[in-house]
C-alpha cells in the first residue's frame, strides 16, 4: 500500500492537482487499484458546481491516470521517468461523483511496447461504475 508521500516518489503531481490518497494495490507495469476520498473541500467543487457539487469527468480521467503513471513508472526500468498522456479512448462517464463518495481508481495495463503503455480502466462508487475507458501513456 502506497500513501501520498509514496505516491509523490513515483509520479510529480502535489496538491492541488494530486488526485489520489492511496494506493491499495500495484502489480507494476500490470495492474494499479487506488482512491479517492472526494470532499466538499475539494478545490473543484467551488465552481463545478456552487448549487450541485459535481466531480469533474475530466479530473475522474486524470485520477485514473495518476494510477495508471503509478503503476507503469514502478517498473525498475522506468523508475525517475515522467508518464504523459499519450491518449484517451472509448471512455464513458457513466455516474455523478459527488462529495462523500469514495472513488475507486482500477487500471490494467493492456498492452506495452517499450516508453508506451495502455491500460483500460475503471472508476467507481461502491461498487457502481462512474467511468470505463482505455489511457494511453508515454514514459519519458
Amino acid at each position: 500500500m502506497l500513501d501520498v508521500t509514496e505516491i509523490q516518489k513515483i509520479i510529480p503531481h502535489r496538491y492541488p492537482f494530486l488526485l489520489i490518497d492511496r494506493i491499495t494495490e500495484l502489480e507494476p507495469g500490470k495492474r494499479g487499484v487506488g482512491f479517492k476520498n472526494v470532499s466538499i473541500n475539494d478545490y473543484f467543487f467551488q465552481g463545478h458546481f456552487p448549487n450541485e457539487p459535481v466531480m469533474p469527468g475530466v479530473l475522474i480521467v486524470e485520477a485514473l491516470a495518476q494510477v495508471g503513471a503509478v503503476t507503469l513508472l514502478s517498473l525498475d526500468e522506468m523508475k525517475g521517468k515522467t508518464a504523459y498522456f499519450g491518449g484517451i479512448n472509448k471512455t464513458k462517464i457513466r455516474r455523478k461523483v459527488v462529495p462523500g463518495d469514495r472513488l475507486k481508481l482500477e487500471i490494467d495495463i493492456i498492452k506495452r511496447k517499450g516508453p508506451v503503455g495502455v491500460g483500460k480502466v475503471v472508476a467507481s462508487v461502491d461498487g457502481e461504475t462512474a467511468v470505463t475507458g482505455e489511457l494511453t501513456f508515454i514514459a519519458k
